[in-house]
């Protein structure tokens, strides 16, 4: 089966939160979870981020009964949700320019699907190695990609938080399709960059690895990037591929 724990915390500093997530079981060992982090002014980045986890909700089970394949139910759902979120930016004038980035996965036991816009992300921890499965779409990785910065300059890089893609800014949107397979024992992480901007990839091995519950672990990396200073929100998405139900999780 599968395991999942999912928290969004605003954070020490900003005034609300703009990010926002779900998981929807399927069944125990079918799972889609998303993180969407949102950005805009005059609050409209809560509303974008809202507007993308309510079309997964309210639309997925349509979608998954219209398509055959797990990468066409991942792309309905977010080009509807940019077609939504663009729509409603270009009828009320307080939220043009609002858009958020979106990580969906759906997982079994064996396969993950990953649907993949802007710069949330997504990790598999096998054993004590992590794995960044998705490519940030910002200015910054293209720097690094092309050679003209390090990775450690990267890091405190002035124009850092600038996305180059998102949800819901452009009538079409190009979405990252990603499959990976994973085994009993994997931990997978969907996060906004709340906190991968805060909490080390080594951080991350540990307490995921601990011998905590699901559910501690989870509040312990929220806290942990409260800690190291909180500037965004944070929000978090653990799943653990169980093959006995001993971990314990929150549902």
């Amino acid at each position: 089966m599968l395991k999942a724990f999912f928290q969004t915390d605003q954070g020490k500093v900003r005034a609300h939160n703009e990010d926002n997530g779900a998981v929807i079981h399927i069944s125990a060992s079918d799972v889609f979870a998303v993180v969407a982090d949102g950005m805009g002014g005059h609050n409209a980045g809560d509303v974008a981020s809202q507007m993308a986890v309510n079309y997964m909700n309210d639309h997925l089970h349509t979608y998954m009964n219209d398509h055959d394949d797990t990468k066409s139910t991942i792309h309905s759902l977010i080009e509807g949700a940019n077609n939504n979120i663009y729509s409603y930016a270009e009828k009320n004038p307080e939220c043009r320019g609002m858009g958020t980035t979106i990580v969906i996965v759906r997982a079994n036991q064996s396969e993950l699907h990953i649907g993949h816009v802007g710069d949330s992300r997504c990790y598999k921890i096998e054993g004590s190695t992590i794995t960044q499965l998705t490519d940030d779409h910002t200015l910054v990785n293209e720097l690094v990609k092309s050679g003209q910065i390090t990775h450690e300059e990267a890091e405190y890089h002035p124009r850092r938080h600038v996305v180059l893609r998102a949800l819901g800014t452009d009538p079409s949107v190009d979405i990252d399709d990603l499959h990976y397979e994973w085994q009993s024992g994997d931990y997978l992480l969907l996060c906004s960059d709340g906190l991968s901007n805060k909490v080390s990839n080594q951080s991350i091995v540990d307490v995921v690895t601990s011998s905590a519950s699901l559910e501690d672990k989870g509040n312990q990396l929220v806290s942990m990037a409260n800690e190291a200073g909180g500037e965004d929100n944070i929000t978090l998405i653990l799943l653990y591929n169980d093959d006995n139900s001993e971990e314990g999780a929150s549902q």
